[in-house]
């Protein structure tokens, strides 16, 4: 066993090495691997994991695009190991991305998702390879899917179902993870998963998010720095787009991941510069966010 750890160690050196001198990669992404609740002598393996799965993020070239620095997409995510047992690992994990906005230094949430149900085998210093055509194993499926997911979810910002080759390969991913019987994977394994998540974003029943995704930003928030009124009577009738969707499919886990990534920046764009109508706003954010309804209340228009 000792052997093997040794080898693997070298072969995620030589792995790490090699992904450096790849082209721009387009990640900027921080993880964190938070084992507090778990008894464990030695917290080394954890260590190993926050920068094994960094590094993989970071390191390898997901798409044929080229992206320069300021083009890397920012994202964060959090581990936080329940349960560790002979290099078995149980927890969740809390994903969250943002991308810039144009003329402004500013970085729009996009989305914020906790996955509540993850496990996973790890053996420190194992090498991570991600096989578009083949299940590895849990912790690289897990990793790639959020990775294409937050590729997907950045594209629709920038074009109208810009992100669609992201998503169906997120799609992809989650059909073959599903030999590996783990939770998350399949349509049985109930509400809030990685399967629901995927096959929502794919779904027309709720095209109405991505459409509001691409419009929110690049007919709003991109325009904001030049016109304010204009960007917030924009961002208010995307919003206001929701409705159909929350009309058929009320209180839908893509609808929640919507306001969870955008309820304080709505409150702050809407709290301040040009003054609008924003009443049937004000009216419709109660009705398709009202878990949020403190937050609403802190509007000041």
């Amino acid at each position: 066993m000792r052997l093997l750890k040794e080898l693997s160690k070298v072969l995620s050196i030589l792995t790490v090495l090699i992904s450096c001198t790849l082209s721009a990669q387009e990640f900027n992404a921080t993880v964190q691997v938070n084992a507090q609740m778990v008894v464990q002598p030695s917290q080394t393996i954890f260590t190993t994991l926050e920068t094994s799965m960094q590094e993989f993020i970071n390191n390898t070239k997901w798409t044929d695009q080229e992206y320069k620095d300021e083009e890397k997409i920012n994202c964060s995510i959090v581990f936080v190991i329940t349960d560790y047992d002979n290099d078995r690992f149980k927890g969740n994990v809390q994903v969250s991305l943002s991308r810039p906005v144009y003329n402004s230094s500013y970085s729009s949430p996009i989305f914020n998702f906790k996955d509540s149900n993850i496990e996973f085998e790890y053996l420190e210093y194992a090498p991570f390879f991600y096989n578009a055509n083949q299940f590895e194993n849990n912790l690289i499926s897990l990793i790639s899917f959020y990775t294409y997911t937050m590729l997907g979810i950045d594209g629709d910002s920038f074009a109208l179902e810009g992100g669609q080759e992201f998503h169906i390969e997120a799609q992809r991913i989650v059909s073959l993870a599903q030999q590996s019987n783990s939770i998350g994977w399949k349509a049985t394994d109930g509400q809030g998963t990685r399967f629901q998540l995927n096959n929502d974003m794919l779904s027309q029943t709720f095209k109405e998010y991505r459409e509001v995704m691409y419009g929110y930003h690049r007919k709003g928030m991109d325009i904001f720095a030049d016109d304010q009124k204009k960007a917030k009577s924009s961002i208010s009738q995307e919003i206001l787009k929701l409705k159909a969707l929350n009309s058929r499919r009320p209180n839908s886990l893509i609808q929640r991941l919507f306001f969870d990534a955008k309820a304080d920046e709505i409150v702050s764009v809407f709290s301040g510069g040009p003054i609008l109508d924003i009443r049937d706003l004000k009216s419709a954010l109660q009705q398709l966010a009202p878990n949020h309804t403190s937050k609403w209340r802190n509007i000041k228009q």
